[in-house]
């Protein structure tokens, strides 16, 4: 079974720690805004691309101890777009999730305002199709979500299939349930950075939900 993962005093401060990710079972992430911003008391720091999360900082302080340093689930925003909505695939979409073993943190239908949609698309603004790419995440409502697992970010673009449903491989999303680009059904973070950052916009606050997944054991050892 994952847990988290301590380490010594003596390398706390180092700026370049070899872990793997792991899930915590300790307890789930509080919220998008304390992925997304420095913890207040004690901070976080980053080691190979890996948020390092001092989660007990203020008690161990008061202890006069250091706390441990805990490596944190990543996550990912999932976005079913106007199409995927308007053809009845947001149970699809979230099933397999769900049957892949990832934790929904965060769900909402929503119709998107535009400073929203140029926020989560700002990587692509000089593109030729910006505008109508934007016009079309408008068009209808969407579903937003949030999923948290180990290596969740990578692994739910391999579930969603290539940008083009033409090019994704049977099995994926895409490959299943679309023909065209500007009709790709869905939304996945590409990196675990742009997870963070889309929660934080899409899931403001404290919008994110902490439970504790029973069947994490028959997931992870």
């Amino acid at each position: 079974m994952a847990s988290k993962l301590s380490v010594s005093n003596s390398l706390a401060g180092a700026s370049h720690i070899h872990v793997q990710p792991v899930c915590l079972h300790r307890g789930p992430v509080r919220s998008a805004r304390c992925l997304s911003q420095k913890a207040t008391s004690g901070g976080s720091c980053f080691a190979n691309g890996i948020r390092l999360h001092n989660c007990c900082s203020s008690t161990a302080r008061r202890a006069g101890q250091r706390a441990p340093l805990d490596v944190v689930c990543e996550i990912s925003y999932v976005m079913v777009k106007p199409d995927g909505v308007q053809r009845g695939l947001v149970g699809e979409i979230i099933g397999r999730f769900e049957r892949k073993g990832f934790k929904l943190k965060a769900l909402q239908m929503r119709k998107c305002t535009r400073e929203i949609a140029e926020e989560h698309y700002k990587d692509l603004k000089e593109k030729p199709f910006f505008k109508d790419l934007v016009d079309y995440i408008l068009s209808g409502p969407v579903v937003a979500m949030v999923w948290e697992g180990n290596g969740v970010v990578a692994s739910a673009r391999k579930l969603i299939g290539a940008t083009n449903p033409l090019n994704a491989e049977p099995g994926t999303i895409r490959g299943d349930l679309a023909i065209q680009t500007g009709r790709n059904v869905v939304h996945g973070s590409d990196s675990p950075d742009n997870g963070e950052r889309e929660t934080g916009l899409w899931f403001q606050g404290d919008a994110t939900v902490e439970w504790s997944q029973t069947i994490q054991p028959w997931l992870t050892e």
